[in-house]
């Protein structure tokens, strides 16, 4: 595979992913990369690069800012070579980014971003954050360790800037003095050997005494250090050797340190260098605009507009290659310039890129085969002398492949058989390529030769393929043509630069009339084969008229439901206001019965039926207000009701008895003294505790109304509600005294019912039930 990587370029992809490492770490794993030959271990690549690619676009950037090289100054640590501040900066930078890198991970996965393969990897990161703030805390971003890093360093140091004050004040004065001037080169201080001096005329140089540090080149000048600051900047540099031993034992202690967690270091750097390799594959398939292959091993490979990497985006033309299915061999035929070279090595490098665990430049739903091996013989055979050399080089490396080739290798013939007789060339190529295809290999080879054309069609599992050449502009189109074999076109392009009709019809007699009818059929094919490309666009463009179209009316679908639920809302709107008016005017009319009730022998019965009257009004009404929603909105499904069935009353909220079905749509309904016709659709039925016979008049007799009410199992609320119905009805029968139900249990509801009771207008008092009553469980409820 060696060879083919050399001869497909393989080595400039990796150029390409080396601009996008962040660090020489990243580089060094790009440096090292190769095509991998197991489906499983491409999967697994294939699979991290996808993770990066996912991580790439959700973020954008990466934390690798820091990212160096730093393994030789963690071992130099091991074995107690004293790192510089710089050396231990890069290493608390290192520490710095894995703990960004686990930050930027954990939000990740707070938002629930799937990376097994990236999370595994992170998960063994392990930032030592306390050599981490050590490092900081010592040594500042210009690599200068600072005067907090000790004590003692603080107060060496603020030693230090008092006598380099008082030197430099004393200094100063002197240059200054008129008396001093004169006997000066230049009214400067400045240093020598680490020492202040003064530039002195050499005449004067014994006026000052002190120490002579340098003189100037021409002897002129000697630089003096003045014996009135000599004591002084002795001390000085007492002090800056103090500094300086102090800054060594803060190093050396920082650097055993870094050697006591040497391999959790090492382990770390490691891990993000290959981090920066994922990535660096990740911001290559977005630079490339390429996408995740379906992996396979059996053979079959379909690339679906195919670019070549190497060739830039303005100038590349995509091709569609398949095969493996119905064929293991591509013959591409046709003349030189045409491109033939550039689809061969457009698929070997593509398979290389996709074992090696990169995405490639392919649109979605193509199709890589893992090779064990990939051979190639590609050279250059329009820019060399045709020669016996040439071929004898070929022809080498052709047994080489020869001698090494399986059912799970790809290989690549460029321009198989040239350099000899052209038949020859043509009957060599042919038995290369059988005894290939007996072996099992898949197979590309292009050529030149006309006795190739036949080779597919006489070979199940063969396929012909030509590049297209428009004849108009004299041009390769560069577009790869399966099924269809390529031909010379020198007739049509000598006619299109001037060469006389009468001469090329001549030159066409030349040849074969076998010839001839092979080129017309070759010709009938590339315009079949234009035709059905035209189609399969036409058929591309109505699909996506289609989807345009769906879109829309999607679009008009969620418009009309957005308007239908508006409606919806204002019709319920509607109706919930009609059932509080309604259950207003029936709360009055109730009341107005209840005065009835209270003094019978001044009742009226037209009054009776006149409040009777407005009550049904005031339900009919209720209901027909419910019906557009329940009938034109809900669309409820219909159900079956029985006479004496409890049913809840959906627009009202009220529960009743069917009195009798007066259609499979509508029933007649009665809810407490009222008898209304109510649609199915605004019925719900509920679990009835014993069948109520309707009540028949407002003055109902008392077989219609049991003394007893069970409340037993039923939710407080309920209970409540109930209770009220119930003692209305009681009221209406005449009743004077009724049994409640409600059972010992925890005694909640007992309770509830009692402290209901209490304060209910109606109720005269009520007591326990006695020991033939019920006892505990029941109360017994005397009404006013």
């Amino acid at each position: 595979m060696q060879r083919a990587l050399s001869l497909l370029e393989y080595g400039k992809i990796k150029e390409q992913l080396k601009n996008h490492t962040a660090s020489s770490l990243g580089k060094d794993w790009v440096e090292q990369l190769e095509p991998k030959t197991l489906l499983e271990e491409v999967k697994h690549l294939i699979d991290e690069t996808d993770e990066g690619v996912n991580v790439y676009r959700l973020r954008g950037n990466i934390p690798f800012g820091g990212l160096t090289e730093v393994r030789p100054f963690i071992k130099r640590a091991t074995i107690g070579s004293m790192l510089s501040p710089s050396e231990l900066n890069a290493i608390g930078d290192s520490i710095r980014t894995s703990r960004l890198m686990k930050k930027f991970f954990a939000e990740l996965e707070e938002e629930e971003v799937a990376l097994p393969i990236l999370q595994e990897r992170v998960a063994y990161i392990d930032p030592p954050g306390t050599l981490e703030r050590e490092i900081t805390s010592c040594i500042d971003d210009s690599g200068r360790v600072m005067d907090g890093a000790s004590d003692k360093l603080r107060t060496v140091r603020a030693q230090i800037r008092t006598l380099d004050a008082r030197i430099k004040e004393k200094l100063e004065s002197m240059i200054r003095s008129s008396n001093t001037q004169k006997m000066l080169s230049e009214s400067i201080v400045t240093i020598r050997n680490d020492r202040y001096v003064i530039p002195v005329k050499q005449e004067y140089r014994h006026s000052f005494g002190g120490i002579v540090h340098d003189q100037s080149s021409s002897g002129a000048t000697v630089f003096i250090e003045p014996q009135a600051v000599v004591d002084i900047d002795n001390q000085l540099s007492e002090a800056r050797a103090k500094e300086k031993h102090e800054i060594e034992r803060i190093l050396m202690a920082l650097t055993e340190q870094v050697a006591e967690v040497a391999d959790l270091l090492i382990a770390n750097v490691e891990q993000l260098g290959y981090l920066d390799f994922i990535f660096a594959k990740a911001k290559f398939s977005h630079a490339l605009k390429a996408t995740k292959p379906a992996l396979r091993d059996d053979g079959q490979l379909e690339f679906k507009k195919a670019r070549h990497p190497l060739i830039a985006p303005k100038d590349v033309v995509p091709i569609n290659v398949h095969m493996g299915k119905d064929y293991q061999a591509i013959i591409i035929t046709g003349p030189n310039t045409g491109g033939k070279t550039v689809t061969l090595k457009t698929v070997g490098l593509l398979t290389l890129m996709a074992q090696s665990g990169l995405h490639i430049p392919v649109d979605e739903g193509s199709t890589v085969n893992v090779f064990e091996d990939i051979f190639a013989d590609i050279g250059d055979e329009q820019s060399i002398e045709q020669s016996l050399s040439t071929f004898s080089s070929h022809m080498t490396n052709i047994v080489n492949i020869l001698d090494q080739v399986n059912f799970r290798s790809l290989v690549l013939f460029d321009e198989l058989g040239a350099g000899t007789d052209p038949q020859e060339g043509a009957a060599l190529s042919i038995a290369i390529l059988d005894y290939v295809f007996r072996r099992g290999a898949s197979i590309i080879a292009t050529t030149h030769y006309s006795e190739l054309k036949a080779y597919a069609y006489e070979r199940e599992g063969a396929i012909n393929a030509s590049v297209e050449f428009d004849v108009q502009t004299l041009r390769p189109t560069y577009r790869l043509l399966m099924g269809v074999p390529g031909r010379s076109n020198a007739f049509e392009i000598s006619r299109r630069l001037g060469l006389q009709d009468e001469i090329i019809e001549e030159a066409k007699q030349q040849i074969s009339g076998e010839t001839a009818k092979v080129d017309e059929m070759i010709a009938a094919l590339e315009k079949s084969q234009r035709e059905a490309e035209a189609a399969e666009q036409k058929a591309k463009r109505y699909e996506h008229d289609i989807e345009r179209l769906k879109d829309e009316l999607e679009a008009e679908r969620i418009k009309l439901e957005n308007e239908r639920s508006k409606i919806l809302q204002k019709a319920e709107e509607t109706a919930r206001e009609s059932v509080d008016k309604a259950r207003k005017d029936a709360a009055e009319i109730i009341a107005t019965l209840r005065r009835f009730q209270a003094q019978p022998q001044n009742v009226k019965e037209h009054e009776i039926i006149d409040a009777k009257k407005r009550l049904d009004q005031a339900l009919d009404s209720l209901s027909n207000e419910s019906k557009p929603v329940t009938q034109s909105y809900k669309k409820k499904e219909s159900i079956a009701f029985e006479p004496g069935q409890e049913v809840k009353v959906i627009s009202f909220g009220q529960k009743g008895h069917i009195i009798e079905k007066i259609s499979d749509k509508e029933y007649l309904v009665q809810v407490g003294i009222m008898k209304m016709n109510i649609a199915a659709t605004n019925l719900k039925a509920v679990k009835a505790e014993k069948e109520v016979k309707p009540v028949v008049n407002v003055r109902a007799s008392n077989t219609t109304v049991k003394t007893e009410l069970d409340l037993r199992g039923e939710r407080f609320e309920d209970a409540i509600y109930r209770l009220d119905k119930y003692i209305d009805k009681a009221l209406v029968a005449g009743y004077s005294r009724v049994s409640i139900i409600h059972g010992k249990g925890t005694g909640v509801l007992r309770k509830g019912v009692e402290n209901h009771l209490k304060h209910h207008s109606r109720v005269k008092g009520y007591r326990s039930g006695g020991a033939g009553e019920g006892g505990g469980g029941v109360t017994i409820v005397e009404l006013k």
